[in-house]
This record gives C-alpha cells, structure tokens and sequence, in this order.
C-alpha cells in the first residue's frame, strides 16, 4: 500500500501560512540560503513533493525498489498543483520537489522571489493537442475553440505548438513567452484559458485542448496514441527536473536520489510504463 501524503490545495496552503513568508530571504543573504546542504541527517527521510503522475509513480519506484540497496529514506508529498511544491520547497516543508521544467521554475522563481534550483534533469512530457471531437488536425476549423494553460510557460508552449502545426501565427521573437496577445492570426479559432491541471476536464466543452504530458496521463490519455499532435523531443528545452532550495544542491540524500534517477532501472520503468508518453531526459542540465 502507497504511503504517500496527497496535500490539497487548501491544506498546503494553510500549512504554508503556518509556516510564514520569515522562513524565506533573499539569495544574497548566506542565512536565506538552507544550511541542511552541509549539515543534512542522512539519516531522516528526504522528503520530495511531487504531482502524481508520473512524478509520483517514477519516485515510488526508486523507493520500492533502489532506495533501501542505497541507503536512502525517501517519502514522497504528492501536490495536485503548480504553485505549492515550490512554496512548500522554499519555506522548508519539503526537501525537494518534481514536477516542473526549467522554464516554468524561472518564471515562478521571478514572480515570486523564491530561491529553487535544479539539480537533474529527469524525463521530457510531450505537450499535446487533443480532442474528444475531432479526429485529425485538419478537421480543426475556424470558430472552434481551443483549451491552453494560463500559466506563463505553458501557455506560450502551447501557442508555440499550435502555430508549429499550422493553426495560428504568433509575433516573431516571442518564443516561449507567447501569449493570446501575440496571435497575429487567429485563423478565426477562439481560445479559453484555464489552469493546466482543469484542462483535460475541459475537453467535453471545448473543441480541442493542449493538455500537459503529466496531466494528459492523469485523465487515462496515452499521448503517444491519442494526441493530434505531440511537441518534437529532439531539442526540447522541457525536460521535468528534480529541484531544491539553494544551498541544498549538495545535500547528500539529494546526490543519492539524482543517482538513482539516472540509473538503468528507472530508465527502463519510464519506457516500460509510459510507452513513448514520458521520455527519459538523462544528462547535464540544459541537455534533454
């Protein structure tokens, strides 16, 4: 039986307050900077938020099946959202969190004056484009409505895909950080933003919906099979990375799990499982 903790929203977030904005400072401050990097208890379980899937699932595995042979306790936080893995990594409630790609964690680390590094990178999500009404791209006509992620990255991701594949235009230069304003040909569609996590529950109201890697498998998707279209792995800058606060990189746990991350074993379990949906993105940073 899995002994993981779900945090809601609400609970997270009322252990945040709890918590308080003084556990946070600023990066030039050596006291804002966590000390558990030098002085960690190998001893005490390395906690690590994570959203369920596949995060979740590739972490439970190392648990079940490396961690022990390797000396470490790991206990795994599931988060059902964007936001609270980083606060709770920031203020000391987590030790670490996976979830996010590198883009994502910049941007939120900008907004929010958060300080969270990333250690490894870990697997590649394809974002895809799906639809319960329509079977190929090019059944996709003006005056349908498409589904994206509000939040900044992905939003722009999502832009970024549908004008790879043909079904808008957007301003040259804006990359990633696209956003609805940048359109310069709509192609007649209408788009609706909605938090990435709501999205697949939108599919029944809307035309067609980008929908996140993770969340796609979540609502029992296989994007290998059911998306119109999935982003090219080949140069992806997204690959989902294991984070933690700064000053926590060299925490002895932390190397131990960015090890096991990168074994063979999980590997093969993230093939094995996901079949094409969750691909491997071992290697230095900034290499997916």
């Amino acid at each position: 039986m899995r002994k993981n903790i779900k945090i809601t929203a609400a609970a997270a977030a009322t252990a945040a307050l709890a918590f308080g904005l003084t556990a946070c400072g600023t990066s030039s401050d050596p006291a804002s900077k966590s000390e558990t990097g030098a002085k960690a208890d190998t001893s005490k379980a390395l906690v690590v938020a994570a959203s369920p899937t596949p995060h979740a699932d590739i972490l439970n595995f190392v648990k079940k099946n490396l961690a022990a042979k390797a000396g470490l306790k790991l206990e795994v936080k599931e988060f059902t959202d964007y936001v609270l893995p980083n606060t709770a990594t920031e203020n000391g409630q987590v030790d670490a969190n996976f979830f996010q790609h590198q883009p994502y964690l910049d941007d939120f680390n900008k907004k929010n004056n958060t300080h969270i590094v990333a250690v490894a990178n870990v697997h590649l999500e394809p974002l895809g484009l799906y639809s319960n009404k329509v079977k190929n791209l090019k059944d996709i006509k003006a005056g349908q409505t498409i589904a994206v992620p509000n939040d900044t990255t992905n939003e722009g991701r999502a832009l970024q895909l549908l004008a790879a594949n043909g079904l808008i235009t957007v301003k040259d230069g804006v990359g990633a950080n696209a956003k609805i304003s940048d359109i310069t040909d709509k192609k007649g569609l209408k788009f609706k933003e909605l938090e990435a996590a709501t999205v697949p529950r939108a599919l029944n109201d809307v035309d067609a919906a980008v929908i996140n890697g993770n969340y796609a498998i979540e609502a029992k998707l296989k994007p290998s099979k059911d998306a119109l279209v999935l982003e090219k792995a080949d140069g992806n800058p997204y690959a989902n990375i294991l984070a933690v606060k700064e000053g926590n990189e060299k925490d002895a746990r932390v190397q131990k799990l960015v090890k096991l991350l990168h074994s063979d074993e999980v590997k093969k379990f993230i093939e094995d499982t996901y079949q094409g949906s969750v691909i491997p993105a071992f290697g230095a940073l900034g290499n997916s």
